[in-house]
């Protein structure tokens, strides 16, 4: 068998994902995701569930035309009969054969309590169902799984009526039953007890579809495949209602990279971390910089003594080739940093620092600004100015900000307007120039880049992508320290800078010098 059926990646982010609280998927985002999804090599899409909503009743039509998959194949969910109604008289059974989606998976109760209080029909009446609809779909020429939902509560509720739900769909002639762990309370130990049990009494092809309530969804995922499940459901980036769903990138990484297990299509592995953040682009939920694998963090290291070691040889502290999910290790410049900290983290900027005075002057200082509130961690941009710096001898130099003036004035309507005035030192003259915005921030933010594109029109690519501002321990009985982070583009990448000061303009302002000072320099422009 290929490897898409002889192990199933079956990805549900476009259906089960899109649960979470605050994701929104429009059509034209469901498209784009499954583009992403099928470069990552999935075996299975998930699309939704035509018939019940407009919504992806539009995506499975577009799909047809707009989409021409290389590795996956689209699944239509959607749930058994209703009671007491003919399998082909039903209209969403209808609706998932008229999908076109060569896959369907059905939802069917495994749980007495649920067939009785949800469903309100008799157990015999919900095997029947399961029976009928497998079948009405077999004879249309489409695949079925059938999701157990409620698997394993229905299990230790009733275990030989959730065996014979099991038994049932695949005489029926579905070709997998994924046990569902709706509620997300399971363990792996008792998980894959479960799953061995259910291999043993049915001999059906059994996946699994965890939820992360207790913070599980992987390791029971992993421990059900280590029983002999060959289908795992889950989600990029573990997207899904309450806590989420299991995230398909860890599994999908585990078993390749752990268990030696081939999974994807070679080489689809390195996109892992490309797709991961270009989907959270797409759903516009921010990733986790924690997440296993693709997380901005997972390679991340911030000790003197770590990276010692990691000068010597990565792996001491790393269980994986960052390369491997596409990721890169970063070194992390704070007050913990060493020498070898600052070496690594100097040849990740390209530039390399053969003056050992100049490594001593850099930690020193570096340690002495975070006493103060400052933070490289996430501001590349500011740390390199300071590494120039004391490299040159002296600060690049393209401007100074002689003096600002803000306004923010409320008038009788209650709109509200935001005005700066600077005054910049550029080019042996002074300029003065006003700008206005949403805020102070933006207001001086524009009076700058009006002032100084008369000198330097490059400037005018430059745009204020993200602005983040966190407020510091008072020190000495005094008022609180305010820390900005401000990321700039030119169209070709971000960069990240830095200030801190009592107030928060001051803080914004200092920042944004470092940000133009930085992208003039990535224009190829010489300090003065």
């Amino acid at each position: 068998m290929a490897i898409s059926d002889a192990f199933h990646i079956y990805d549900t982010t476009l259906r089960d994902g899109a649960q979470q609280e605050g994701l929104n998927l429009s059509v034209h985002d469901k498209l784009a995701i499954a583009r992403h999804l099928d470069d990552l090599g999935v075996g299975f899409i998930e699309g939704g569930w035509p018939g019940a909503n407009p919504k992806d009743t539009e995506f499975f039509k577009r799909a047809q035309t707009e989409l021409k998959l290389k590795n996956a194949k689209f699944v239509a969910f959607g749930a058994t009969r209703r009671p007491n109604v003919k399998a082909a008289d039903d209209a969403l059974l209808r609706a998932l054969q008229d999908s076109g989606a060569p896959v369907v998976t059905l939802v069917a109760k495994s749980h007495d309590r649920h067939v009785d209080l949800a469903l309100k029909t008799n157990l015999d009446e919900n095997l029947a169902m399961i029976k009928d609809s497998v079948e009405f779909l077999r004879a249309g020429g489409q695949r079925v799984f059938l999701d157990a939902e409620h698997f394993f509560d229905g299990y230790r509720s009733n275990k030989s009526y959730a065996l014979e739900v099991i038994r049932v769909a695949m005489a029926a002639g579905a070709d997998v039953a994924a046990l569902c762990d709706t509620n997300g309370g399971m363990l792996p130990d008792e998980l894959s007890h479960i799953v061995h049990e259910v291999l043993s009494s049915t001999s059906a092809r059994l996946g699994i579809h965890c939820h992360n309530d207790t913070g599980c969804a992987i390791a029971n995922s992993l421990a059900a495949v280590a029983a002999g499940a060959t289908h795992v459901q889950g989600t990029l980036n573990g997207y899904g209602e309450r806590t989420g769903n299991a995230d398909l990138v860890s599994i999908i990484a585990n078993l390749e990279l752990k268990k030696n297990q081939k999974v994807l299509p070679d080489g689809a592995l390195r996109e892992a971390f490309r797709i991961s953040h270009a989907v959270a682009e797409v759903t516009n939920v921010s990733s986790s910089p924690r997440q296993p694998y693709v997380g901005v963090s997972a390679f991340a290291h911030k000790a003197g003594l770590h990276a010692s070691a990691i000068k010597v040889d990565p792996n001491l502290y790393q269980h994986e080739d960052p390369a491997s999910v596409g990721n890169d290790m970063r070194m992390l410049v704070s007050d913990m940093a060493g020498r070898a900290s600052i070496e690594l983290k100097s040849q990740e900027l390209g530039i390399d620092i053969n003056d050992k005075e100049v490594f001593g002057r850099v930690i020193e200082r570096v340690k002495e600004m975070e006493s103060r509130g400052f933070t490289f961690e996430a501001a590349d941009a500011s740390f390199e100015l300071l590494l120039r710096e004391e490299m040159d001898g002296k600060r690049a130099h393209f401007f100074t900000i002689e003096k600002w003036e803000t306004e923010v004035v409320r008038d009788q309507s209650g709109q509200v307007t935001s005005k700066a005035t600077v005054a910049i030192n550029a080019g042996g003259k002074i300029i003065f120039s006003d700008g206005a915005g949403n805020g102070p921030v933006n207001a001086i933010d524009t009076a700058l880049r009006s002032g100084l594109e008369k000198i330097y029109p490059e400037i005018s690519i430059f745009e204020l992508t993200d602005y983040k501002v966190r407020i510091l321990e008072g020190r000495q009985g005094t008022g609180a320290i305010t820390r900005v982070l401000v990321e700039t583009s030119d169209g070709n990448g971000e960069w990240n800078t830095v200030g801190v000061h009592e107030n928060v303009i001051a803080a914004s302002a200092m920042a944004l010098e470092d940000a133009i000072t930085y992208g003039l320099l990535r224009q190829g422009r010489k300090p003065e």
